[in-house]
């Protein structure tokens, strides 16, 4: 057989997963937070591109040294809203002049006579002031902060070091207590070995327990303690409530867990009474004494649909424009550029590139916002029960059933569902929280969802009085008696996901505070 090399003229069919079509899908999940800082990114590296986020506009006009800034026009992308007047004159005047002038709210001329700011009793302050980056005033300047005038928190490690000389005047203790401060936990536990603590400062155990029973009086009570019981028994020893039967109460924590008062009452030689004054002893005390200090910022979460009851009696769903950038696509400064690098090729491709990349950038945005839309639209329109009759009409959803419906595919209604947040009348839900397991119904009607079942045995269990406490099995028979098909050990399991003890435990705390209530 001889070898021989021949040509062949195929054609087939394949998916490539270009760059472009890897972003857009990046976009698709990302949430408001990520997507500005990927467009700021993407606006430093694009001259083409300009981002706007409130009053705020970062042109290409702006990067470029020596030229002014001109009015904008091109393309634009899917976040910008009508009166595109408004977005063009925040680039010559500021949003305070303007609407001084709607307003002819000019104050030069209503106390013409007083004497003017610059010939106060102190100029030099006044200059001080002019001269700070923050004052608006001088070139360069920029707006001030409100944040850069508020006083930081104290953090725990703060309120320990300024206790700390009043306490210990040795060298050695205070170097010992600022290795032990060092080792705290954000709760205000010390999770070190004191052998291991002296070995390391080249000291004794004696020493380091020595200076750790002074630091466990400071303020906050609780703090540097091991353990739970530790803790609680510093916060009594400061109240002078540290009693033997107390002493007792604290050593046995995990049968006031399981509330086995029974067990309690024997170990710490008390009547039911005095149990009850003890546990609500126990109730005013702090198990982790520095969470107080704590210095992490609680961030709000912004909505990325809002969703608002509409004329007819429908619901009108829209995209927050607080949660979306505005990205434009400059083509008048790209026709500007073009025409002085004509004669350059590598300029030329490199301004083709930019162009190419902004407007797939804003292509993108637009169908990251469309797509966020028809899924909302559709979560919305299966979940019109919930919205005007609140959890218990919450309907079984899945992604197949919302992909099904938008004609799109299950992974992309799960990447716009990840992270995002829909505002409604019934409270602020994430998009997967619309996503429940079904189950199945006791009289082959309508299934129900987990949470709607999950809210109905949380609603039961609230009701229940102390001589009535329900079982799991009460439970499941209430439930079925109600048209919900479920089984004990899926009872047993929301109930447990719930923290909610079980019937022993409820039986006996119900009545224990029941004979406290004096019934």
């Amino acid at each position: 057989m001889a070898l021989s090399a021949s040509l062949y003229l195929r054609q087939s069919q394949s998916l490539v997963m270009t760059p472009q079509l890897m972003q857009s899908i990046q976009l698709l999940q990302m949430t408001h937070l990520e997507l500005n800082q990927f467009i700021a990114q993407e606006v430093e590296k694009n001259p083409l591109l300009e981002f706007q986020a409130g009053d705020e506009m970062i042109t290409a006009q702006d990067r470029s040294a020596g030229e002014d800034p001109s009015p904008v026009s091109g393309e634009t992308g899917p976040d910008e809203v009508a009166g595109q007047g408004d977005l063009y004159d925040s680039a010559t005047s500021s949003p305070g002049e303007r609407l001084s002038e709607q307003l002819d709210a000019d104050f030069a001329n209503v106390f013409p006579d007083d004497t003017p700011p610059q010939r106060a009793d102190a100029p030099e302050l006044l200059g001080q002031w002019k001269s700070m980056p923050g004052s608006g005033e001088g070139e360069g300047s920029e707006e001030y902060d409100l944040d850069d005038f508020v006083a930081s928190r104290k953090t725990l490690r703060d309120v320990l070091l300024e206790q700390l000389p009043l306490a210990l005047a040795a060298p050695g203790d205070r170097l010992i207590a600022q290795h032990l401060i060092d080792q705290l936990d954000a709760a205000g536990y010390l999770n070190a070995d004191l052998a291991e603590t002296a070995a390391s400062l080249g000291t004794t155990s004696d020493d380091v327990m020595r200076v750790l029973l002074s630091l466990q009086q400071f303020d906050p009570p609780g703090v540097f303690a091991r353990t739970l019981s530790e803790c609680l028994a510093i916060q009594l020893r400061a109240r002078d409530r540290l009693d033997p039967a107390m002493e007792a109460l604290i050593d046995n924590l995990e049968l006031l867990a399981r509330r086995d008062f029974a067990s309690l009452k024997k170990i710490c030689g008390v009547d039911e009474e005095d149990l009850v004054d003890m546990l609500a002893e126990i109730r005013k005390l702090d198990p982790k004494p520095g969470t107080s200090f704590e210095t992490s910022v609680t961030e709000a979460i912004v909505p990325d649909i809002i969703v608002r009851s509409g004329p007819d009696g429908g619901w009108l769903v829209e995209l927050n424009p607080d949660a979306l950038p505005r990205v434009l696509v400059n083509h008048d400064y790209f026709a500007a550029i073009s025409r002085g690098t004509q004669k350059n090729s590598a300029d030329q491709a490199f301004l083709s590139d930019c162009l190419q990349n902004a407007n797939w950038l804003t292509r993108s945005l637009d169908q990251r916002a469309r797509t966020i839309m028809k899924v909302a639209s559709e979560i919305v329109r299966q979940q019109d029960a919930f919205l005007v009759n609140g959890v218990d009409h919450l309907r079984p959803l899945n992604l197949r059933m919302v992909a099904d419906a938008i004609k799109m595919h299950e992974s992309t209604v799960s990447r716009v569902t990840s992270n995002k947040y829909m505002l409604t009348p019934r409270g602020l839900f994430e998009l997967k929280y619309f996503f429940t397991v079904s189950i199945g119904s006791a009289e082959n009607g309508d299934a129900h969802s987990a949470e709607s079942v999950r809210h109905r045995i949380r609603t039961m269990i609230q009701q229940e009085s102390a001589e009535a406490v329900l079982s799991d099995d009460d439970i499941v028979d209430l439930l079925k008696r109600a048209g919900v098909d479920i089984a004990r050990r899926t009872v047993a399991k929301y109930r447990e996901a719930m923290n909610i003890p079980s019937s022993v435990q409820r039986r006996r705390e119900k009545r224990a505070l029941a004979k406290a209530a004096g019934f």
